[in-house]
């Protein structure tokens, strides 16, 4: 049974037995040797923004660059080395103060050293055990070498018998199910991104810019204590609306037209993602209301599927068939499983995929795109966190997108008035969840339904809300967080 989202709690906070009890995991699914996670680097252009890798986030809870994590298995036993930059007041005064070995060490509990030793150390350890699990950018034998693929061609050219396997996937096999503290995190990323949804159809009227709307949702994403967006924010209005993943955001908007907003907020590096279609003018056309009602049904379908313990493929399933059912009635495709030639010798492709590009969905966590389940057998399991996201893309150039052969001729003249129709009109209605429990849960509840945006978007906005008491309890309640710590 889907349920409504809940109250935030008011303490979140990943707690140092949370990193210790994920790094036992890991050691746990590998054999004796040695384990080296990479952190992320100090960005050298422009002195960019820093952000830390997931996967060395999820296992340290340290965001300071020029890390790395070393764990030694032998027997059953384990035990753990954190490497990291010392303190040097003179860069500080650049880019921060840092914690140093000895803050390190404090913080983690773990032994620490200089990052300079590194090398000599993993010397030592791999003298005895070649054996060698890497958590990092890197993917032998690679054509365009990250750091951290040099840093390891290094390591062997002073050890040839290393044998150095990636165990990234058995990270991501952890981070699937999220505990308690990260669900608490999740919401709140959720609900500051509600928040800038509701803010942003308050504000749009005919004439104003997309970046005007990008600013305003990347505004009250900080001023509610988001770190920063989890990824590029997208505004995209009228023929901008059909572009998956449009980010200029700089296209004035035009009365009846549609904006599509695909946003997400990011708390304590953990990362939201919901998308709303609305109308400029604050009113759905009757073309525009058939496109969205489509997505919405299929939306609504993929929900109803979406029960506690049932596989994921049944979301996928429903979900499809109510977008297919729309489709072929709405007149942009011939029937359910109608195919069009797409290639050469005859090659064919379904014809819903002309409008609908993408899947339905995928998991949030610390990544936007955040491992959630990897076969359709995989069931819905308390902690998983998780968006559904049907979508239906009519871009006016669709007709010059088809091949031009005998059948497919015959499909354009067939679909051409409902493509005249729809043309330039793409919607996507995005939502995030939470399996709890006993329930799958929808959290992100901004107003979707076509009579709830058009009342919004009758409450004209003059400036930005005031933040309510919950947020500001929440933040002070939360920050300071641990300096070089989630």
């Amino acid at each position: 049974m889907l349920v409504l989202g809940t109250a935030l709690p008011l303490r979140a906070q990943l707690s140092q037995s949370d990193y210790q009890a994920r790094r036992a995991t890991l050691a746990a699914s590998v054999g004796d040797g040695v384990i080296l996670a990479f952190g992320a680097g100090e960005p050298e252009e422009d002195y960019m923004s820093f952000y830390q890798r997931p996967r060395f986030a999820y296992l340290t809870g340290f965001i300071e660059p020029d890390a790395a994590l070393v764990m030694v298995k032998r027997g059953g036993q384990v035990s753990e080395m954190m490497f990291v930059l010392p303190r040097d007041p003179a860069k500080e005064v650049w880019t921060g103060t840092r914690r140093g070995v000895d803050g390190v060490r404090r913080l983690t509990g773990m032994s620490t050293r200089e990052m300079r030793s590194l090398p000599a150390t993993l010397d030592t350890l791999l003298a005895s055990n070649p054996a060698l699990h890497v958590v990092g950018d890197y993917s032998p034998p690679a054509q365009l070498a990250s750091r951290d693929d040099l840093f390891m061609r290094a390591l062997k050219g002073r050890f040839p018998a290393i044998v150095a396997k990636s165990v990234n996937s058995n990270v991501d096999v952890q981070r699937r199910v999220k505990n308690a503290a990260e669900l608490a995190l999740l919401r709140k990323s959720i609900a500051v991104t509600v928040l800038a949804q509701r803010e942003a159809m308050r504000a749009i009227r005919p004439g104003m810019n997309e970046f005007e709307i990008q600013s305003l949702i990347e505004y009250t994403f900080r001023r509610n204590g988001s770190d920063r967006p989890s990824f590029a924010t997208i505004v995209g209005s009228g023929p901008n609306s059909t572009t998956l993943h449009y980010n200029a955001d700089d296209r004035f908007m035009n009365d009846g037209e549609v904006v599509l907003m695909d946003i997400g907020a990011s708390y304590r590096g953990y990362a939201a993602d919901v998308t709303r279609t609305v109308p400029v003018n604050g009113v759905f056309s009757p073309a525009q209301r058939e496109i969205y009602q489509a997505v919405r049904d299929a939306q609504s379908a993929a929900e109803r599927a979406a029960t506690f313990g049932a596989p994921g493929q049944n979301m996928i399933d429903a979900s499809l068939a109510s977008l297919k059912s729309s489709l072929t009635r709405l007149g942009l495709i011939e029937s359910p499983d109608a195919t069009y030639e797409c290639g050469e010798s005859g090659t064919t492709c379904p014809q819903y995929r002309l409008f609908n590009m993408h899947g339905l969905g995928h998991g949030i966590g610390l990544e936007v795109h955040d491992p959630w389940y990897d076969s359709a057998a995989d069931r819905l399991t308390p902690g998983h966190a998780f968006t559904i996201e049907p979508g239906i893309y009519v871009r006016g150039n669709t007709l010059d997108i088809i091949s031009d052969t005998p059948r497919n001729r015959a499909l354009k003249d067939k679909i051409r008035a409902a493509v005249t129709r729809y043309a330039n009109i793409g919607v996507r209605i995005e939502d995030d969840y939470i399996v709890t429990a006993n329930d799958v849960e929808w959290v992100s509840r901004a107003p979707r339904e076509i009579s709830e945006i058009e009342a919004l978007m009758r409450d004209k906005s003059n400036g930005p809300a005031a933040r309510d008491a919950a947020t500001v309890e929440w933040y002070r309640a939360t920050t300071p967080r641990e300096p070089g710590g989630l």
